[in-house]
């Protein structure tokens, strides 16, 4: 998906400067907050939520399986949705059940489309790469996301 926003005209004057977590913080500060997909920053979002619920595929020690969705996701205030659940075909009900929520989609699958407003989200955090050779490098030697050159993130955020 970054190769997807590479090769699209991202408008960058619809997108801010704070990241992914920051956003989550000052919108979830104690509200209900439900993840889909396991982030590397839910430990720092765990203490500023009321109540915090991470629903993962593949579930790790706190997490609730995937098919908690339906329960969970019409209880929280916040929703911040893995941009996976695009590739595996997921985001279409992930949205529905979390509709008048404050909706992220995030992480580098996410596309930096503004037709995901139109479905609800509010934000889209996702990835551009800007210099190609240095991306391919970078991942090739193992690089997680925090330490993969050539790229950009990117928040683009719904006008109202």
């Amino acid at each position: 998906m970054a190769t997807i926003n590479s090769l699209i005209d991202v408008d960058e004057t619809r997108c801010i400067t704070k990241n992914t977590l920051d956003i989550l913080a000052e919108k979830g500060r104690d509200k209900n907050i439900a993840i889909v997909g396991h982030f590397p920053w839910i430990p720092k979002i765990r203490k500023i939520a009321r109540k915090l619920w991470v629903l993962e595929q593949r579930p790790q020690a706190g997490d609730l399986p995937a098919q908690a969705a339906e329960e969970i996701l019409p209880q929280a205030d916040v929703v911040a949705i893995t941009g996976t659940s695009l590739i595996n075909h997921t985001t279409e009900k992930l949205l529905e059940l979390s509709k008048g929520n404050f909706i992220v989609i995030a992480g580098p699958t996410s596309p930096l489309s503004p037709v995901l407003f139109d479905w609800g989200v509010d934000v889209i955090s996702g990835v551009k790469v800007l210099e190609p050779e240095k991306t391919i490098c970078s991942i090739s030697e193992g690089a997680i996301l925090r330490q993969v050159e050539g790229i950009k993130l990117l928040n683009m955020v719904r006008q109202r």
